[in-house]
């Protein structure tokens, strides 16, 4: 049980954090702090906190428990913000979809308290972004990766473990390079995909007709190109070296099929076909199994 959630970002994935440890009984009172204090006073009206901050420092004060739930730029800017009431006991958690930049920022910023930081990653989200959209069993049954560096402190990551088990989340442990290594070929590329081939539909004179004339295959692939452009830009960015190596790869992987096609080679591209419905066919997202 935790006295108290200091809460950084009261979004989505910030409120349904707090909903949730509300929901296990695991925090006695969360106080929240947003940048909006629209947002800050609409997660009071919810319930997502009890009590409004009006600085991110407030909101760590007296806090055993933080969470950054803010965009991945920002991440520097918030450790700045909060590091003069950031005790030995401490455990901070972010929830950021790339870990290097923010670790280095925690580096940079928490200096010789870097070690009660515990970087980590849920697994899950959705199209639409704000408190009005958190949610109690966001967590339930997802993953959760979190990164430890040589200087995290054991019983910080033991009690990072243990708070997102309590949520009913499947935790693992990577290297922070081996993280955003994974995740901008299972994350980010396929966003940037999504977002690339919306606009290159709907960039051609007759796009808003070839929309009018998708299925279910275009509507599924494209979901996530309805994701929130603000967050979506700093995960990008932050991850920008891994991901234009994975951009890389899928090049190579299109240039192959634009091959077979023009050279009008029929079994080259069914070869293709079938190499990929196979990967996919055994794929199971609980079979995939992160290196550490």
């Amino acid at each position: 049980m935790f006295e108290q959630l200091g809460l950084i970002g009261c979004g989505l994935m910030g409120g349904s954090f707090a909903l949730a440890l509300k929901k296990a009984g695991l925090v006695k009172r969360v106080v929240g702090y947003s940048k909006s204090p629209s947002t800050t006073e609409r997660a009071r009206q919810m319930g997502v906190i009890d009590v409004e901050a009006p600085s991110a420092l407030l909101a760590v004060s007296g806090a055993d428990l933080v969470l950054l739930a803010v965009p991945v730029s920002a991440t520097e800017t918030t450790f700045k913000a909060i590091r003069h009431l950031v005790g030995p006991d401490t455990l901070i958690m972010d929830v950021g979809s790339t870990k290097r930049e923010v670790i280095d920022a925690a580096r940079r910023v928490l200096r010789d308290q870097v070690g009660v930081f515990v970087p980590a990653h849920p697994i899950t989200g959705k199209e639409l972004a704000g408190v009005e959209n958190a949610d109690a069993d966001l967590y339930t049954g997802r993953q959760v990766i979190l990164t430890p560096i040589e200087r995290t402190q054991t019983a910080q990551l033991n009690k990072a473990h243990a708070v997102w088990t309590a949520l009913g989340c499947h935790v693992k442990q990577m290297t922070p390079e081996a993280h955003d290594a994974a995740y901008a070929a299972v994350s980010h590329l396929p966003h940037m995909i999504a977002f690339a081939l919306m606009n290159a539909v709907t960039g051609q004179p007759q796009g808003e007709e070839f929309l009018s004339l998708a299925g279910p295959g275009f509507r599924d692939f494209t979901r996530i190109a309805a994701s929130d452009p603000s967050i979506w830009r700093d995960i990008l960015m932050s991850n920008r070296e891994e991901l234009i190596a994975q951009s890389r790869h899928f090049q190579r992987a299109l240039h192959a099929f634009e091959t077979a096609i023009a050279a009008d080679n029929p079994d080259a591209l069914e070869s293709l076909i079938d190499r990929a419905s196979t990967s996919r066919a055994h794929w199971r997202m609980s079979a995939i199994k992160p290196r550490s």
